[in-house]
């Protein structure tokens, strides 16, 4: 048994995740996902402060808090609706050459956590 965990530590503690989070904190990306079975493309700019995103041909900018190199808190600047109002928290998770994988979630409802994968589409 003792034998047992012992390997189990080794492969697990071997194993470690890239997170060059410093990387994505500027940039043009672009962000793809499903939406009603409609694939849906967002493209946006980041900068330290602000993140501004295109979407059906609509431009809208967040304010950007960052907790730490891998983790920030997008606030919407022009809400809309009451939802827009509510931040939303990121976290990457992973990172590789030119796009990283990330976790959201409101900052009202964190249980409620989506993944993702963004591309870097320029420096």
């Amino acid at each position: 048994m003792i034998k047992r965990l012992f390997i189990l530590f080794l492969l697990t503690s071997c194993y470690s995740v890239d997170r060059d989070c410093g990387n994505f904190k500027m940039g043009e990306f672009e962000f793809t996902y499903i939406l009603n079975d409609t694939i849906q493309r967002s493209l946006f700019t980041r900068t330290l402060d602000y993140e501004i995103e295109e979407f059906n041909n609509v431009i809208d900018s967040s304010s950007i808090s960052w907790v730490n190199d891998c983790e920030f808190v997008l606030t919407k600047v022009n809400p809309k609706t009451n939802q827009e109002k509510r931040p939303v928290r990121i976290k990457i998770i992973r990172t590789y050459e030119n796009s990283y994988d990330f976790e959201y979630s409101s900052v009202n409802e964190p249980i409620i956590i989506k993944r993702g994968t963004v591309i870097r589409i320029k420096d």
